[in-house]
């Protein structure tokens, strides 16, 4: 079999495992934060209450929002405030920064974060959940970041019994 650009070593360590969500880990606002949910359909990025307020920003004021946002339920959720953030994709070179606007929501989530198109647009992100990665182009090359397999079983399963 052919290797793809995504390297076939992902699918050896996932046979028989099919991914349930892509989940990862990346450095936002220079916190390592992980159970970061990538959901390709939604439309915001959403960072969640209870680790924004855990995450020391300084001085940066939540700007107001007019808008809500609707729950998979059909609940109405109003954003706290918007932010923008840096966010980073890649542990080694090559890697890749954005800035990126933040819905903070109050709500009761198992991820700390979801990353929805407009991060995937910005970072211009091909996402091939079997192979549990997102590459994208950078300086020197394609950057790569594995997502991590256990963590969101762990997250999937914390949502399934939690709903």
């Amino acid at each position: 079999m052919e290797d793809t650009p995504y390297s076939n070593s992902n699918e050896r360590r996932n046979q028989g495992r099919k991914p349930i969500i892509m989940m990862l880990t990346a450095l936002l606002a220079n916190y390592e934060v992980g159970r970061i949910f990538i959901d390709s359909g939604s439309s915001a990025d959403i960072f969640f209450g209870e680790v924004y307020n855990q995450i020391q920003l300084g001085d940066i004021p939540l700007e107001k929002v007019n808008i809500s946002l609707y729950r998979f339920a059909g609940e109405v959720v109003q954003p706290r405030g918007m932010i923008l953030l840096p966010l980073m994709f890649g542990i080694r070179t090559p890697r890749k920064t954005c800035i990126l606007k933040f819905l903070v929501v109050d709500v009761f989530s198992a991820y700390n974060a979801i990353l929805g198109r407009p991060t995937l647009n910005a970072f211009q992100a091909i996402i091939p959940t079997y192979h549990m990665k997102i590459k994208f182009p950078a300086l020197g090359g394609m950057g790569e970041v594995q997502g991590d397999l256990l963590q969101s079983r762990k997250c999937y399963i914390g949502v399934v019994r939690k709903g």
